[in-house]
């Protein structure tokens, strides 16, 4: 029996939330940056009416662990948080880096990706991944903060997708990468792709009591090195 999860995200520009309900995905989705904390709580209400299900009646809680942004990914795991607590359930923490291979896999059947998020101040988080069989993920790079110019993977395949806002952000960080890559057309991560990676990882026995939930920043510093109006 399949599990009802629902996936929350606030970890970059865009917002998202998604709900699993046998074979129908309903999802929300807005770009709105600094507009979390109004927009997400009301989209979660919005899926949950459309599904006609309350939150007690979910299997788990899925949310966007980062990396992103340091303000956003702990917007999304405190409403995470006070969502599971209320209705007591286990919560599941999902790269948003692994969310992006998967929407990238979603619009374009992309197999290998390399997904990169614009960290600001001249770095980029980066994270590369592989589809297998049975759907889930490989990470075949290693999650890190990055500057650009040092963003040099040793990879077994040529052909690559390329996911996110650091291809964006730096234009010849392709180029230098010496791969055949296509751009997926993807920018940011979306919750409905986080409820794949969320079964699975709920599969392999990873959810945690909603006290034990925890972001992923890669860049714990950034708090106080972060520049104006950059967040």
């Amino acid at each position: 029996m399949t599990s009802i999860i629902l996936a929350v995200d606030t970890a970059t520009e865009n917002c998202s939330v998604a709900l699993k309900v046998g074979n129908e995905t309903i999802s929300r989705c807005e770009i709105a940056p600094r507009e979390h904390t109004t927009k997400i709580l009301p989209m979660v209400d919005s899926v949950l009416a459309e599904a006609g299900l309350k939150l007690n009646q979910l299997d788990a809680l899925a949310f966007g662990r980062g990396p992103g942004s340091f303000t956003g990914v702990r917007i999304g795991i405190g409403i995470a948080q006070g969502l599971a607590f209320g209705a007591n359930l286990p919560m599941v923490g999902v790269s948003t880096l692994a969310a992006m291979a998967q929407q990238a896999y979603r619009r374009n059947q992309a197999n290998n990706v390399l997904a990169t998020i614009d960290a600001r101040m001249n770095e980029i988080y980066v994270g590369g991944y592989q589809r297998l069989e049975n759907g889930d993920w490989k990470r075949v790079v290693e999650e890190a903060v990055s500057p650009p110019d040092h963003f040099r993977p040793t990879l077994s395949e040529d052909k690559w997708f390329t996911a996110g806002t650091g291809w964006q952000a730096y234009p010849d960080l392709a180029s230098q990468l010496h791969l055949e890559t296509t751009d997926s057309g993807v920018l940011y991560p979306e919750a409905e792709d986080m409820l794949i990676l969320a079964h699975h990882a709920l599969e392999r026995g990873e959810a945690v009591d909603a006290e034990h939930a925890s972001p992923v920043y890669l860049r714990d510093t950034v708090a106080w090195k972060k520049l104006p109006g950059r967040e």
